[in-house]
């Protein structure tokens, strides 16, 4: 049974009236989650059943999950959630010692569990694990060009506008252990996200292919959005978000003026609800497009940290605007009312073009959902 007063959650025309109430929903509802979840790896859970799949270990979203964990630890104190999220950055360290798929996306694997977990409890194996993985990403780097390959396979001269989010493992590692040279490897990159993903209007490439010898573009491409000129959503948070992360490590002011012009965009797309749609450009008309409540509770967490960044008024305008989407998502597109869900939210869209995961739950948009309604009352150890 839901501790929310639904009634007084729909009329309400401001988040911060109900979220005191909510705060303490979330709490029973990640409990709940973690009984249902048991040992899964959680990324997909479809809107038939509402139960979360068990991807492996070396998935992008293995992170996720003890992220969230580990946020609930920290803000409310309670054992019963660091207990659950332990013991994951030990099951990506048998991983990485087997044949596995480790890319570009460490992390959001790393950074969620073990950078965290050594963070808030001086775990000397988390720190470790976290090193390596840094190690890692920083051995993706392409000198020619500037970037971090995205994927293994065949895609050497790839990268992709994820990868923003993943810099912050980089600027941890310098921080930790005095070695610039992994900050210079995420600005580098950091500054072709600038150069190359974030166009002139404020949405966002995709992907962008280089000549991994000689750093020429050889093009753009859709990946998960509709087309090459197209404006995928989730795209444009991760932009957003990984850009004003950049900016609280360097101080750089190209990197904080860069996630305000991808969020003046982000933001001036958006329906009635707030919610986006999963690509602002897929159709004329976007009536019958399905959202992405991923791309929103991305969008608000990095809203957050761009209001943070700027002082006094300058800032309100990006925190009442990711108050607006977190309403909407909390009256609207969240599992309150029906406790056998194993998500938070649904109508999530994973990729569209693929014709995969399509009005689900999506784990990463329950981890920001998390993460942001945590910035607003506070949250501290923000290791994205």
């Amino acid at each position: 049974m839901t501790v929310l007063d639904m009634n007084k959650l729909k009329q309400a025309t401001n988040l911060q009236e109900v979220l005191p109430e909510v705060w303490e929903a979330l709490q029973h509802k990640v409990s709940r989650m973690i009984e249902q979840i048991g040992d899964k790896s959680p990324h997909v859970a479809p809107a038939d059943t509402g139960v979360y799949d068990d991807m492996r270990h070396d998935w992008w979203t293995a992170g996720f999950w003890p992220g969230i964990l580990w946020i609930m630890h920290e803000m409310t104190g309670k054992e019963h959630y660091k207990e659950a999220a332990w013991g994951w950055d030990e099951k990506f360290d048998q991983k990485s010692i087997q044949p596995s798929n480790f890319h570009h996306d460490v992390g959001f694997q790393y950074l969620p569990t073990a950078v965290i977990k050594y963070k808030l409890t001086g775990d000397v194996d988390g720190k470790r694990r976290g090193l390596l993985a840094a190690n890692f990403l920083a051995g993706r780097f392409n000198i020619a060009g500037n970037f971090l390959r995205a994927w293994n396979q065949d895609k050497t001269g790839w990268a992709i506008v994820d990868s923003s989010m993943n810099l912050s493992l980089l600027f941890w590692a310098a921080e930790e252990i005095a070695d610039p040279r992994f900050s210079m490897i995420a600005k580098a990159h950091a500054d072709t996200v600038v150069n190359h993903f974030i166009r002139e209007d404020g949405s966002v490439n995709h992907i962008v292919s280089f000549n991994p010898l000689t750093g020429e573009v050889i093009e753009s491409l859709g990946g998960q959005g509709a087309g090459p000129d197209s404006s995928w959503s989730r795209g444009a948070a991760w932009a957003l978000h990984g850009m004003a992360n950049t900016y609280r490590y360097t101080g750089d002011m190209k990197y904080l003026r860069a996630a305000q012009r991808v969020a003046h965009y982000f933001l001036s797309m958006l329906p009635e609800d707030s919610v986006a749609h999963w690509d602002f450009r897929a159709a004329e008309s976007l009536a019958d497009e399905p959202r992405d409540t991923s791309a929103a509770s991305c969008a608000a967490s990095g809203l957050l940290e761009l209001a943070d960044a700027l002082p006094g008024v300058q800032g309100r305008p990006y925190r009442e605007a990711a108050e607006r989407i977190l309403l909407s998502l909390t009256q609207s597109y969240a599992t309150w009312e029906h406790p056998e869900h194993e998500a938070i939210l649904v109508e999530g869209t994973g990729n569209k073009p693929a014709g995969q995961n399509i009005n689900v739950a999506l784990i990463y948009g329950d981890y920001y959902y998390v993460e942001a309604l945590a910035k607003l009352q506070g949250w501290k150890s923000r290791i994205f």
